[in-house]
Formats: structure tokens, C-alpha cells, sequence
């Protein structure tokens, strides 16, 4: 976690080295109030309500309301401002009061109009596949936030819900990007405040990471005010990133959503630092025994096998070890360390042998993570669109469709590695009852990792690969005819 006292500096002392907890946990974030540098008299001493969620105190009266939006609109103002970085350009504190929605334009219609098109034609919330745990990745961004003069913030605040609802029985991480905020885009203090009662226990308790990128004085003076609702538990969840760079230790970036202003704004914060940008990784070549991060042709050229090693172990692993019977399989996290551990060994070429782990959620999670990585998605770049659009059909001319897809299109040893994953996910999902992984469930904590587009993410798309992953495991014998 970032000093307070460093959020609005250009000239970061940070180094470029990430502040995050490495164990990809929470605990090691330190309460702002307790950082050194902070000013003192900004955060008064509060003892902190013992439940997770604390109602009292929550309402605030209309003056009282209107005074604290004034002051976090004079910040927003106060950090627009700034000599050399005048007339539309980036501010030194990462905030700049312009109008972004106009710059990015309006996403083109979707042929299928859902339930909330009128809020998620702009982008604001957007589901990036897994972060590299295997927690599904939900990301806000205040720049696509239309101007408050007209925006419907209820229906943002009911289709946030709506979205997070299909993903809060598991583990699940929020990255906000705060850079684009201005006095012109900014919901009412009363919508923040509704928004954190709302946000219930059902939320709460699966959420493990809140990154909160790019932050500065603003978020500072807002922490003021809603601490005393904020429990020690969900205080302990948020983290500060200054650089896009330390989130990548923790997020893949070719399925991060980040917005091109954001990307901006962090290239050149990061040039004045002489940091490294988090797309110039300047790494040597693979390994010859190198698993993870290649495209599948690279392992069968070197290891001479078109199985992966990988994928052969893992679901051998958990077939002799009933995982089938484990509830919640797929679903659950394995820690970073041992994750990383195991992926070392096999790109080292070193025998892994799980039982030394003694769970059976580390082959699920090391699977899912080798999949994740692949530089092609195992069902290729050049059949995701078509993925994308199976939903536009119904279920008979899908099935007709999947069978092509597989049969003629999809490259021998893909379709291979694919049906023998698939097969798999269809004996967990007989099991249903005993580990409360249905064909839905499943295919939400896995299809991500099977399909995906070059570019950036979008929550549209990731609805119809889900889908796509459910017909394949309800579906498997009617698709799988090669």
C-alpha cells in the first residue's frame, strides 16, 4: 500500500516497486489514519464498529450533505488545476476535469438488448476475466462516468448489483480506476453512502482485493468520511496503487479492461519516474521446458507430446483423489506462493507431485491458471466472435454450430485438450449434488479461461463464452464427435 503522503506526487519515491501484499491477501494493508505523513487533524480518532457492516450513522442530513460534496468537489477542482499541465492535458496529481465521455465516444449497439443497456453502453463496470488467483476480476471505471447532470446513478447502482450478483458466491477482486473523476461526473456523497448499505454481507464476504488505482487527495478526504461506517474486516480489503505495473504481479493484462486515458495518463507518470511500463516486459526467451505463458505448438515442438503436462497431471491429481466430491471445486483459491511454486517447478521442468500440497483445489487452480496464460486461448482468437454471437440462435442451430466449430475449425490437438478438460468438468457436474458445482456453476469460475478476445474485455462477452462453456458440459456427447 502506498503513502498517503506520495498519492499526489509525480516524482513518486516508490521506485516502481510494488507495495502490494504478495501473498495476494489483504492483512498487510495498513488503515490511512495510520500512515506516516498523514496530517493529523484530517483523520480523527474513531473506534471502528465491530460488525462488518454498521447501518447506524449512515444518514446525513441535507446540509450536512451538501457541505461534504461541496468540499470533495473544491478537491476535484483543486486537483484539475495546475500551470504547466493546463488546457485538457494530464494533471501532476492524475486528475483532470474534461469531458470523457465525449472523447470516448459511444459504444456501438448490441444486437441483443439487455436488461440494462442503457447504463452498460458505457462501459463503466466490465468483468476481465481471472486474476492470476483465479478470482474473477470486476472493474470500474470513473472515467466512463457520464455527466451527473443527467446520468441515472440508481439504475448504475442496480446494474452494479446485477452484476456482481452472478459472481459473489465466489472469491471476486474490484479494480477501480479513480483517474477521469471530475465535479462534472461525480455521484451525490448520499448515492456513496446507499451504495455501501446496499452492498451487504453478500458482497462483502467473498471480496478479497479492492485495488484502488491511481488515487489522490480526493480519495483521501473521502476515507474521512465514510471510516467511521468501515469495518477493521473490509478496511483491511482496500489497496493503493500508484503504477498500473504493480497490479501486474496480480492481473493478466491481456484481459485487464483499462481505459486508453488511464493507459495514458500511467505511461507518462511513469515515464517521469523511469519506470518500466507494464507492456515492455524485456524478458528473455521460454525455456525448452517452459509450460506456462507459451502457445500450445511451443510445447508440443519441445516436450514432443501434444497433451500438456500440465493439464495430464492436474486432472489425473484430482480423478484419483475424488475431487469430485469436493465442494466448491473450481471455485476455490489456492495461495500465490504455492501456485507459483508449482508453476516454477514446471517450467523448470522439475517433477510436481500435488500430494506434498495435500488439496486438491491446487491441481484445479494450477489448471485453470495454465489455460489462463496460454498466448492463444485454447479455443483460439479467430473463434471467439463466433462464440460470441451463439447466443443470437436457438439451442438446436448452437449445437449444429458448436459441432462445426469443433469439427472443422478447431486445430486437432486444441480440440483434443479441450474434450478431455471438458469431459472432466462433466463428471464433476454429475456430482452436483455433492459438490454444488452445477454446469452453470462451472462454466462461470471456468469458461473465462478457455475463450477470449485480443483486445480488452468486455462484460458482453463474457456472458456468451459462459454460456458457450455450459453447452459444452450439458451438451458434451451431442458436440464431441471427432
Amino acid at each position: 500500500m502506498t503513502d498517503v503522503t506520495d498519492i499526489n506526487r509525480s516524482d513518486d519515491n516508490s521506485g516502481g516497486k510494488s507495495k502490494l501484499n504478495p501473498s495476494g491477501e489483504a492483512g498487510a494493508v495498513p488503515r490511512l489514519s495510520e500512515m506516516a505523513g498523514v496530517d493529523s487533524g484530517l483523520f480523527t480518532s474513531t473506534d471502528e464498529p465491530e460488525l462488518e457492516f454498521d447501518e447506524g450513522g449512515l444518514e446525513l442530513s441535507s446540509a450536512k450533505e451538501a457541505e461534504l460534496d461541496e468540499q470533495l468537489d473544491r478537491e476535484l477542482a483543486k486537483e484539475g488545476e495546475g500551470g504547466a499541465f493546463r488546457g485538457g492535458a494530464i494533471t501532476p496529481d492524475g486528475l483532470i476535469d474534461e469531458d470523457f465521455e465525449a472523447e470516448l465516444g459511444t459504444p456501438p449497439d448490441e444486437e441483443e438488448q439487455s436488461e440494462f443497456g442503457d447504463v452498460e453502453k458505457y462501459g463503466i463496470v466490465e468483468v476481465a476475466g481471472d486474476d492470476l488467483y483465479g478470482r474473477k476480476v470486476i472493474v470500474f471505471s470513473a472515467c466512463k462516468l457520464p455527466s451527473n447532470k443527467s446520468f441515472d446513478h440508481q439504475r448504475l447502482l442496480q446494474y452494479i448489483k446485477h452484476t456482481l450478483d452472478k459472481y459473489v458466491e465466489q472469491d471476486y477482486v474490484l479494480v477501480y480506476f479513480h483517474f477521469g473523476l471530475n465535479s462534472r461526473n461525480k455521484p451525490k456523497l448520499s448515492w456513496l453512502l446507499q451504495a455501501y448499505r446496499e452492498f451487504d454481507r453478500k458482497y462483502k464476504k467473498n471480496l478479497k482485493t479492492l485495488y484502488l488505482v491511481h488515487p489522490t487527495n480526493f480519495i483521501k478526504i473521502l476515507w474521512n468520511i465514510f471510516r467511521p461506517f468501515i469495518s477493521v474486516k473490509f478496511g483491511k480489503k482496500l489497496m493503493y496503487v500508484n503504477y498500473l505495473v504493480e497490479l501486474k504481479n496480480h492481473l493478466p493484462f491481456d484481459q485487464l479492461t483499462v481505459p486508453q486515458p488511464v493507459l495514458e495518463f500511467d505511461a507518462k507518470k511513469a515515464a517521469a519516474s523511469k519506470l518500466q511500463y507494464p507492456y515492455e516486459t524485456g524478458r528473455d526467451g521460454p525455456k525448452k521446458t517452459q509450460q506456462f505463458g507459451v502457445t500450445l505448438q511451443f510445447i508440443k515442438t519441445n516436450s514432443g507430446q501434444a497433451m500438456p503436462l500440465v493439464v495430464e497431471q492436474t486432472i489425473a491429481y484430482m480423478k484419483e483423489n475424488k475431487a469430485d466430491e469436493v465442494e466448491g471445486i473450481f471455485r476455490r483459491c489456492a495461495t500465490l506462493t504455492t501456485l507459483q511454486e508449482v508453476q516454477k517447478k514446471y517450467d523448470n521442468g522439475e517433477v510436481v507431485n500435488f500430494a506434498d500440497y495435500g488439496d486438491v483445489h491446487v491441481p484445479a487452480a494450477t489448471l485453470k491458471k495454465f489455460l489462463r496464460e496460454l498466448q492463444e486461448p485454447l479455443m483460439t482468437y479467430d473463434l471467439f466472435e463466433p462464440i460470441t454471437r451463439l447466443h443470437l440462435h436457438d439451442i438446436p442451430k448452437q449445437l449444429t454450430e458448436v459441432q462445426r466449430m469443433l469439427q472443422d475449425e478447431l486445430p486437432e490437438d486444441n480440440y483434443n485438450i479441450l474434450k478431455t478438460i471438458v469431459q472432466f468438468l462433466v463428471d464433476i457436474s454429475v456430482k452436483a449434488d455433492v459438490n454444488k458445482m452445477s454446469p452453470a456453476n462451472i462454466a462461470t469460475v471456468f469458461g473465462p479461461n478457455l475463450a477470449w478476445s485480443k483486445g480488452q474485455a468486455k462484460l458482453s462477452t463474457v456472458e456468451p463464452v459462459i454460456r458457450f462453456t455450459q453447452l459444452l458440459i450439458e451438451h458434451f456427447d451431442d458436440v464431441f464427435l471427432r
